[in-house]
């Protein structure tokens, strides 16, 4: 088992650390929650079907339900407000401010009921991380960099941190279908549908021309398609 995890993190930390990338290069041409709504949409189509062909049971109606708050918390709060703020800040920035994840889910795993307590390496751990990150993006004084960050885009970042930390949380306690992989889709289609309700909503659609999207943005995509989410995400669910 201990193997299984260890495998299962690398394959998590150098298949994500991509996709900052990955989403850069996929909203060069098209709309970020459009792009992130047709990312989980088919990705959740691919793994729901397959499970289902496979002999899983499809999830139930209160199933349904868990795998929908969860699928907006991390995919929409978590992964759209990235695609979002990386339209005015470089991935390498994203990366480095998400980040900063690990240290809000330390701390509401130890504030919730039952949670686990973080002993003192894992606190001296985060304050060595975050002080890491706040030395490579914080103030020119202390960073040397004379790039200006777009406050907007960090503050979605952080946002994006802290729905997906909730999410996450809620996922440990939530009721699921017993397949990781079929619970995983789930969540995707039902993220997909709050990312496409944004995108209509914040109309990043009009006057979007789907002729004009790049062969470069579609390589993107499919890269976090198949491998950002079939694997990663899937690497991720796992691992919770």
């Amino acid at each position: 088992m201990k193997s299984k995890i260890w495998l299962a993190l690398l394959a998590l930390y150098i298949v994500w650390g991509s996709t900052y990338l990955g989403i850069k290069v996929a909203i060069e041409t098209i709309p970020p929650f459009f792009h992130a709504g047709i990312r989980f949409l088919i990705s959740g189509i691919i793994l729901v079907v397959w499970q289902r062909a496979a002999g899983q049971q499809m999830p139930t109606r209160k199933q349904w339900m868990s795998t929908a708050i969860i699928g907006t918390l991390l995919l929409l709060g978590g992964n759209g407000l990235v695609a979002w703020a990386e339209q005015f800040i470089p991935s390498g920035i994203a990366a480095l401010i998400i980040g900063s994840s690990p240290m809000f889910l330390v701390l509401a795993e130890a504030l919730r009921p039952g949670g686990v307590k973080p002993n003192w390496q894992a606190i001296v751990g985060l304050l060595i991380g975050f002080t890491g990150i706040f030395i490579l993006i914080g103030p020119s004084e202390i960073s040397g960099s004379t790039t200006k960050i777009n406050p907007f885009g960090v503050a979605a970042l952080l946002s994006a941190a802290v729905f997906w930390t909730i999410g996450s949380i809620y996922s440990k306690t939530a009721d699921l279908p017993k397949s990781i992989l079929m619970s995983t889709g789930a969540q995707m289609l039902m993220g997909s549908i709050s990312l496409f309700i944004i995108s209509l909503i914040t109309g990043e659609l009009n006057g979007w021309d789907d002729a004009s999207v790049s062969t470069r943005s579609l390589y993107g995509l499919a890269y976090l398609i198949f491998v950002g989410s079939l694997v990663g995400f899937v690497s991720y669910g796992w691992l919770l």
